[in-house]
């Protein structure tokens, strides 16, 4: 049962791959490393602005409590970049597995 329950697996992991890169693929032409950066460039400012947001905060709060309005400003911030980080994570999932092209430099 369990070299079954492997077969299966195996071919599950097999057809997902071969499906998501039938899909994914022909959505996205091939990467390169120039491609990339201005979604890195993208996170790391969404980045820079939550953490930025949070030392201000700091700074201006002292012992006191923060404001909701504050709060939900720095909430929203996160938001952002908690999503662009995920989806550039996404992103190098699939080009780790093979949904997307690369095309390499001086290649």
């Amino acid at each position: 049962m369990s070299q079954d329950i492997n077969r299966l697996l195996m071919a599950l992991e097999r057809s997902m791959r071969e499906i998501n890169r039938e899909v994914i693929n022909p959505e996205i032409p091939a990467l390169t490393i120039d491609d990339l950066r201005p979604v890195l460039h993208l996170v790391a400012k969404a980045r820079a602005s939550y953490l930025k947001a949070l030392l201000d905060l700091g700074a201006r709060v002292d012992d006191a409590q923060a404001a909701d309005g504050e709060l939900d400003e720095l909430a929203k911030l996160r938001r952002a970049y908690e999503e662009l980080a995920s989806a550039a994570k996404a992103l190098e999932t699939a080009i780790q597995r093979g949904y997307l092209d690369i095309q390499v430099d001086g290649g």
